[in-house]
């Protein structure tokens, strides 16, 4: 796969490439987003949710980045190195063809680990190219001063916070707070530039180029030895191990934590307000992860975020939200204060900047199901859970028992307000449901009559009031007429059979009013308002779910053409935000775990419904 950079050169200074066109590496621990005319526009060090260093896709001028890229004009492309995540942009001129490769070594022990080291490695592969760097640290989101140290080959850029060390194998020079390089290379030369966090026991360490090259293939080995684990074997191969590669790096290694997105703020419409900090570990999205990574083999990830589980996510803590919060940090932390940057001006200008995430005090009683949906996975695909956590499992089982029909904010995370949603019903059916399923296998005990009594009314009550029989569909919320894609998961959970009359209304409904050219709108914020102003574009998990949907109704060709059309949305690298704008653009936090994760399934179910 390829792809051609548009140009940021804009008088007055670097403007932003849009968001679509960057690829992603990583260390496990935290990411980089590299545009393809070779500039790192985003970097949070040394975690997912920490304070940005280059963050130039959120402010062109404030953020900071590291540009690194041929000084004459150039056609770019750019390509993982086969089943892996190590990052190449290519770089085409009229005198040479260079390469540069964007990699975090991944492993190495503690120490090495603590270094969080990203490597560029530039190579002339044909004739001659002359090349610039800028490295252009602004650290804590573009708020904090640091000072510069250069010496020989190495710069230091140290702030009372956090202080990273810059080594080249090519001559530096200071130019204010920034630090710069200009160098030509001819066919076979390289070069190294080599970033790390440095205090405490981590020191300076020059990077050389035999070093390079050998952790440049103990990366790529690292990568593919991980996939080779991969039980897919089906028809798109190449999208599902990118996307599983995708979830991987959006994993935090230290603690098992799977993020739901590793940036912040960029936005669900250009110029609006829908911009939110995705870098927490929301239950829904982790635990719909489990699932994706346990249907490819990947049971070690399972096991890690089930310790996560464990340790961090554990009933009775008393909150008014209930037993669990929606979302937590990385290392389990439950408070996630949201904040404005308004020194920062946003991706295109799409003000505010946020981070932190007000949402982690919703009531969002779809978790649950969630939750113990995945937990029911991994005890049947991977291992059984233990005493202690089956104990966690029924009491976070009897607390939905009472308490599955208030309202709550919904999986769409709405500020307008608590309603009866379908969805939240749903779930809340599938949380008991499942326990009753691991009870009743396992011959583990439980409170059973209390619980099919509750998992029976639930399913009454869907029934009866989650269904408009004006519009001939199930709805948003309860004796309503507003509908939600949302609803697509109601055979995709074994709820109600994919071929029920009622259900297959339902789709039909769905398709003529949600569903534009294979892409599926969440739900109608005009008439169903989420208490913030402007539109969305389509949101990619629910044209996944109706994929998966169209398979389990026997819409084999139709699922098919859909599924392939969604394919054609991705980026030149495999990669989807959250979102698809009007015109085809992905918009959104990126990339997006959910729909990486709702791309795996949809392959597998359309694999497996094809022969």
């Amino acid at each position: 796969m390829g792809g051609t950079a548009q140009d940021r050169v804009v008088p007055g200074g670097r403007r932003y490439v849009p968001i679509a066109e960057h690829g992603l590496i990583g260390d496990l621990r935290s990411v980089a987003l590299v545009g393809t005319d070779g500039t790192i526009d985003w970097y949070c060090c040394p975690a997912f949710d920490a304070p940005s260093v280059f963050a130039s896709i959120l402010d062109a001028e404030r953020g900071g980045c590291f540009e690194l890229a041929a000084t004459v004009p150039a056609r770019t492309k750019q390509f993982y190195f086969p089943d892996t995540n190590v990052l190449i942009t290519r770089f085409f001129t009229e005198d040479g063809v260079g390469e540069v490769q964007d990699f975090m070594p991944v492993g190495g022990g503690r120490a090495e680990a603590e270094r969080h080291r990203l490597i560029r490695r530039v190579v002339c592969v044909r004739g001659s190219i002359p090349f610039r760097t800028r490295v252009a640290p602004r650290f804590d989101y573009g708020s904090l001063p640091h000072t510069v140290r250069l010496t020989g080959d190495t710069a230091e850029f140290e702030t009372e916070r956090l202080t990273l060390a810059l080594t080249a194998t090519v001559p530096l020079a200071a130019d204010g707070p920034d630090v710069c390089g200009d160098f030509k290379l001819s066919e076979g030369d390289s070069a190294v530039f080599a970033l790390d966090k440095v205090g405490g026991a981590v020191t300076p360490r020059r990077c050389a180029r035999t070093e390079a090259e050998e952790q440049f293939a103990a990366t790529v080995a690292y990568w593919r030895r991980w996939l080779s684990a991969s039980r897919y074997k089906g028809r798109w191969r190449e999208m599902v191990h990118r996307s599983a590669l995708t979830l991987k790096l959006l994993t935090y290694a230290p603690t098992g934590a799977i993020v739901a997105a590793p940036t912040t703020s960029l936005p669900e419409e250009l110029g609006g307000e829908r911009n939110w900090d995705y870098r927490y570990v929301w239950v829904r999205d982790a635990a719909f992860c489990v699932y994706a990574l346990l249907r490819l083999g990947f049971t070690g990830e399972a096991e890690a975020f089930m310790d996560f589980v464990t340790r961090h996510i554990s009933p009775g803590d008393g909150k008014t939200s209930g037993p669990l919060q929606i979302m937590y940090g990385i290392d389990g932390r439950t408070e996630l204060p949201e904040r404005t940057l308004g020194h920062l001006e946003g991706h295109h200008g799409s003000a505010p900047v946020r981070v932190g995430n007000a949402a982690a005090d919703q009531l969002q009683l779809d978790i649950y199901g969630a939750l113990i949906d995945s937990i029911y996975l991994y005890d049947k695909w991977a291992k059984p859970i233990s005493s202690g956590h089956w104990d966690d499992v029924c009491a976070l089982v009897d607390w939905v028992c009472a308490h599955w029909d208030q309202p709550d904010e919904g999986i769409w995370e709405t500020r307008g307000g608590r309603r009866n949603f379908l969805y939240s019903r749903l779930m809340c059916w599938v949380a008991i449901e499942r326990a009753i399923r691991m009870a009743n296998r396992r011959g583990l005990p439980a409170d059973l009559p209390r619980w099919r009594e509750c998992r029976d009314t639930i399913y009454r009550r869907i029934m009866s009031r989650g269904w408009c029989e004006e519009r001939g569909a199930f709805v948003q919320h309860e004796d309503g007429d507003v509908l939600d894609a949302a609803v697509l998961m109601m055979p995709l959970t074994k709820f109600i059979a994919p071929t029920d009359p009622k259900w297959l209304s339902t789709l039909d409904v769905l398709t003529e009013e949600l569903v534009s050219d294979s892409l599926v709108y969440r739900y109608d914020p005009r008439s169903s308002p989420d208490g913030l102003r402007g539109d969305e574009g389509t949101f990619s998990i629910c044209s996944f779910w109706y994929v998966e949907a169209m398979v389990h109704a026997g819409r084999i060709d139709e699922a098919r053409l859909a599924f392939e059309k969604m394919l054609t949305y991705a980026n030149h690298l495999g990669l989807y935000a959250e979102e698809i704008s009007h015109t085809g653009e992905q918009q959104g936090n990126f990339p997006q775990a959910f729909t990486h994760l709702a791309l795996i399934s949809a392959a597998f179910n359309l694999d497996r419904a094809l022969g």
